[in-house]
């Protein structure tokens, strides 16, 4: 990565700093900027959350348009900062060359709505970031506050390349890439074990609230013996299935171009 793009970096908070200098998510981030189209002027960045790939971004575009469902609060040079929503997006049709989505659309519950809208505002290309046939079952936590059983991270949507195509039926995969390796995945029974006992190793540090009542995630209180023993069993069955778990990419990028409506 460019010094350029190390002294943005070193702009962000240290929590923040210290993950996007995890290698898994320095891999994701090089090949994303990679594929993203560089003979345009305008772009988009949708759920620009702290502005780390809006900033980036300015690289190769003269102007950024940087938008979430919070006013954005950083400052960066040729980046506009935009409160919007994905599923209703405030521009005219064909607005920019250039639409930037990554890690983003894992979170949306009205999918269809946000993808259409994302195409509606294309002119050229979209470039796409998703996690790869995430298995949602795995990392699930259970909110104290109303009882809800959430997916890890809030990821309410999976998706593997059809799925995206589908999704995406006014573009053409232009460009595809897979990034990361995992062997993450689960099955229903100990899904199910897990779950009775209260999803005790779910993702609890992470940041996004229940997808219900929108409270903080707390791990659980004190378990019983019967939910330690389910947990448990849960927990076996996951690592015998591990061992026969093939590996698979963690995310998928794709540049979708736009074609002749």
């Amino acid at each position: 990565m460019s010094q350029k793009c190390a002294n943005k970096d070193a702009k962000q908070p240290d929590h923040l700093s210290r993950y996007r200098s995890n290698p898994a998510e320095v891999e994701r981030t090089k090949d994303l900027l990679e594929i993203v189209p560089k003979e345009f002027t305008v772009a988009l960045d949708i759920g620009a959350r702290d502005g780390h790939f809006s900033s980036l971004l300015t690289d190769y575009f003269q102007t950024v348009v940087a938008i979430d469902l919070m006013a954005p609060e950083f400052n960066f040079e040729r980046v506009e900062r935009v409160q919007a929503d994905a599923t209703k997006l405030p521009f005219a049709d064909r607005s920019f060359e250039v639409v930037f989505c990554a890690e983003v659309l894992e979170h949306i519950p009205d999918l269809e709505d946000a993808c259409s809208e994302i195409q509606r505002v294309a002119r050229h290309a979209i470039v796409l970031g998703v996690p790869f046939e995430q298995d949602t079952r795995l990392g699930r936590t259970t909110c104290r506050n109303c009882g809800t059983v959430n997916p890890p991270w809030g990821h309410v949507n999976a998706f593997d390349e059809q799925k995206l195509s589908t999704l995406f039926s006014k573009c053409k995969i232009s460009r595809k890439s897979f990034v990361g390796e995992t062997k993450h995945r689960t099955n229903f029974l100990s899904a199910w074990l897990l779950e009775a006992a209260g999803n005790p190793w779910g993702v609890y540090d992470q940041e996004e609230p229940c997808i219900i009542c929108g409270k903080h995630i707390d791990p659980p209180l004190e378990r019983s013996l019967w939910q330690r023993l389910l947990a448990a069993g849960g927990e076996r069955l996951h690592r015998v299935q591990q061992a026969f778990t093939p590996t698979r990419p963690n995310w998928i990028h794709l540049v979708l171009s736009k074609m002749p409506e």
